[in-house]
């Protein structure tokens, strides 16, 4: 193994805090790695970190290196970017997070697609709601929905988001059309809340056609924290949702599902669906890919067309 590939090796336990998450994202055993780490330290004659059962901390050595070790990677990834951008098609490997949901309905059709077209290409899709740490996981690319918070990373809006409001059939046969916000505030809700996220406030119209908007606690009896889970809730007629129409993998019909308060403008509430990435001069790779995701998904989305005249709604 090369001093460079060490040196890799290196910096990662330490980003990451321990050898095991380290080996755990180059696909190694944590004996293999810890070895390359000593052999490190024996080929530049200096002891880069103090180990203890439970933790390690660095030498003054070690933190030098360190530094000097980050800056090393920042050049090899831009020899990398300059080589590929005189490429005639993409190549090389490329690590994307995203959530669960998102992952397995849209973008893991765009993955096989892209590698069908460019063979030489490698992909490691991470599918998990939890937000990764995009620099210290060393992901290349990143999928986010919801509102964008302030951060580093270079950030491009693929997709917009808008929500209906939707129960089923069987529900509505049990209690009725509610025609105003307050009728239907008084039913049970489903309601996604995974970790920093819960939407459980309703942001809609205080009367019909109103641009004045009005903000409700929704009554969530079931709180669920993964997507398909949730829309499998509401088909069953556990409670009306509050729903992004991505949510919808199919047309509206289909599901057995209703749209209602129709008439009520509702919020976006400034969320929508980004690619992230950490360097503004980003790989072709990088964005060929972003450039399939927003072909597939289209403008506007295709699942806008799973709620006939959605276009004409919540305005």
């Amino acid at each position: 193994m090369s001093i460079t590939h060490q040196l890799k090796l290196f910096y990662d336990v330490v980003q990451q805090g321990s050898f095991t998450k380290a080996a755990a994202l180059h696909e190694m055993d944590n004996s293999a790695l810890s070895k390359q780490v000593k052999k490190l330290e024996t080929a530049l004659g200096v002891q880069l970190l103090n180990r203890s059962t439970r933790s390690f901390s660095l030498t003054p050595a070690g933190e030098e290196i360190l530094t000097q070790t980050g800056l090393l990677l920042q050049n090899l990834e831009q020899i990398h970017s300059i080589a590929d951008a005189y490429q005639s098609e993409p190549k090389g490997r490329l690590r994307i997070t995203a959530p669960v949901f998102l992952g397995q309905q849209y973008l893991q059709p765009v993955v096989t697609a892209f590698m069908q077209r460019y063979p030489e290409v490698q992909i490691t899709l991470s599918l998990e709601d939890r937000r990764a740490d995009i620099i210290a996981d060393r992901f290349d690319l990143a999928f986010r929905v919801g509102k964008l918070s302030e951060s580093s990373l270079i950030a491009r809006k693929i997709a917009k988001t808008n929500f209906a409001l939707v129960a089923s059939e069987g529900f509505i046969a049990r209690h009725g059309m509610p025609s105003t916000p307050e009728a239907l505030l008084a039913l049970p809700a489903v309601v996604y809340a995974n970790g920093e996220v819960t939407l459980d406030h309703l942001v809609i119209g205080a009367e019909p056609h109103s641009q004045t908007m009005r903000s409700h606690r929704m009554r969530g009896n079931f709180k669920v924290s993964d997507v398909r889970a949730m829309m499998e809730a509401v088909q069953a007629g556990l409670g009306y949702a509050q729903i992004d129409l991505f949510n919808l993998d199919r047309p509206i019909s289909e599901s057995k599902l209703v749209p209602l308060l129709t008439d009520y403008r509702l919020s976006t509430l400034e969320t929508g669906i980004y690619a992230l990435y950490p360097h503004r001069k980003q790989t072709p790779l990088v964005t060929e890919f972003i450039r399939c995701v927003q072909a597939h998904l289209g403008e506007p989305p295709f699942w806008e067309r799973h709620i006939p005249g959605y276009e004409g709604l919540y305005r």
